[in-house]
């Protein structure tokens, strides 16, 4: 039998995360005022991380906004497990690690000793600015969409909470995860938009069909005229698509 998972996402606004991908908390701050209500999750990434992003993660999730702590943890099993237990006390919604097997069951692991139940796991299957070319010379001796469907494989396995892929592999993974953990793509653009660095990319309504359930869509947001509004777009794109 199945189970649904608890993660799942409960709106069209909630599907929405926007990544605060701003050298500044003050900056951060600026966004997400501009952007509240609009968006479902925010995610911290590795650069606001190195400018105080971790306390304004601990100080968003006290105020019950969902936070997406984007630190793609690898190491060794027992630095996972410290991580992943002093993480858990953050309060924040997602956090996202390489999805190796090892890696990924040191984190099921730790995490299920800690009790706390409202902590995803993501497992990152392969980066979307990355394409057959870089996965090659990467030393990887299988195409992006067999890397990622067996990394998918492994993740439910190994009892994670979701995964992170690229739109174009959402359909290759979901029947092989079913409800069991939710999909999160980044590599999402609005028609028109710039692609930027990403390589592996969609439309966020053709993202809602293939499979996704969060989408994780940044500067089309961040850089536009209007935040807001360009978050409302994009949710009214979602809704229509479900």
């Amino acid at each position: 039998m199945t189970r649904r998972n608890p993660f799942a996402p409960q709106s069209a606004t909630g599907r929405l995360v926007l990544p605060l991908d701003v050298p500044t908390v003050t900056e951060a701050r600026d966004l997400i005022a501009a952007t509240k209500g609009a968006v479902g999750v925010y995610k911290i990434g590795m650069e606001l991380q190195f400018a105080g992003g971790l306390d304004l993660a601990r100080e968003l999730a006290g105020e019950g906004i969902d936070v997406f702590l984007d630190v793609k943890l690898l190491d060794i099993d027992n630095t996972i497990a410290s991580a992943v237990r002093n993480i858990a006390r953050m309060g924040v919604r997602f956090v996202t690690l390489h999805a190796y097997p090892k890696t990924m069951r040191a984190a099921v692991t730790a995490l299920e000793d800690t009790g706390v139940t409202d902590l995803c796991l993501l497992g990152v299957t392969v980066l979307t600015s990355m394409d057959e070319a870089d996965v090659a010379a990467a030393g990887y001796g299988k195409p992006v969409r067999d890397l990622v469907t067996s990394r998918a494989a492994d993740a439910r396995a190994a009892g994670m909470g979701g995964l992170v892929c690229s739109p174009l592999e959402a359909p290759l993974v979901r029947p092989l995860v079913g409800e069991e953990l939710v999909i999160v793509t980044p590599g999402v653009r609005p028609a028109g938009s710039d692609h930027g660095d990403q390589k592996r990319v969609m439309t966020p309504a053709d993202a809602i069909r293939a499979g996704s359930d969060y989408l994780v869509i940044g500067r089309p947001i961040s850089r536009a005229a209007d935040p807001r509004r360009a978050a409302e777009a994009i949710v009214e794109e979602i809704a229509s698509a479900l």
